[in-house]
Formats: C-alpha cells, sequence, structure tokens
C-alpha cells in the first residue's frame, strides 16, 4: 500500500468533515474574539451532539531510543482515535502552530492533524499530513 495518496484522495475524508462542521458550528454561534479554552469547550459539546468520538487534552507520550520521556505533549483533542485536533484563537497561523502538529504527528504515528483557528472573522483550519 503506498504511502502518498493521490491528489483526488483526502485522508480521513468523513471524519474531517464532520469535524470541521462541528467547528464552522461553534464558529458561527460563538464568532471571533473569546479564549482558545471558550472555543475548546463549545467544540466538545458538538463533538458530544454530533456523536464524534474524542479525547479532550490527551497525554501523547514521547519515546527516545526505547525510553519513555517525562515529558509530555497534550493534545487538545483526538478524535475517532486517528485524529489530532489542535485549535487556537490568534489573527494569523504562524510556522510554530504547524510544527507543533507535525511533532504531535510524530510522537503518535499518526497520519493526520488538522489546525483550526477560531480568531478570525472567518474559521481557519488546515489539515497537516503526515506522509510518513
Amino acid at each position: 500500500m503506498p504511502d502518498l495518496l493521490s491528489q483526488n484522495q483526502i485522508l480521513y475524508k468523513n471524519e474531517s468533515y464532520k469535524i470541521i462542521g462541528a467547528a464552522m458550528e461553534v464558529h458561527r454561534e460563538l464568532g471571533p474574539g473569546f479564549l482558545e479554552a471558550v472555543y475548546q469547550e463549545a467544540l466538545e459539546i458538538e463533538f458530544i451532539k454530533r456523536n464524534i468520538p474524542y479525547q479532550r487534552e490527551a497525554p501523547l507520550k514521547i519515546n527516545y531510543k526505547g525510553h519513555t520521556l517525562k515529558k509530555e505533549y497534550t493534545a487538545d483533542f483526538i478524535c475517532y482515535d486517528k485524529i489530532i485536533i489542535e485549535t487556537k484563537a490568534v489573527t494569523e497561523f504562524d510556522n510554530i502552530h504547524e510544527a507543533q502538529v507535525f511533532n504531535y504527528l510524530k510522537t503518535t504515528g499518526f497520519k493526520l492533524g488538522i489546525l483550526i483557528n477560531f480568531g478570525k472573522n472567518s474559521l481557519d483550519y488546515q489539515r497537516i499530513v503526515k506522509e510518513r
């Protein structure tokens, strides 16, 4: 099975659409200007309403040469046991936000992370795919 997806394929398409739909509803209802924690709490309510399986503030173990490090990352959400969700409430995404999600993907071995920004007038999101 090839690692790379063709341009016509979207990794975890249906699950992604459901997650983004929930985020759009939160943004439609609240708009920009709240703290990240407010959006996370509202998003959790939408996940429950839409039967989207999730873990909130999921600890991510970091392994180094067979040793589990004491330092852990914490993902805002893991949905469907395979998609990392990181929420922000900022004016613009920064490279550090993308790097954060990519590090979460490296740590977990998951292939997809979705970075969601509630801080703009329109919901902004990025799908971050780890190819290998």
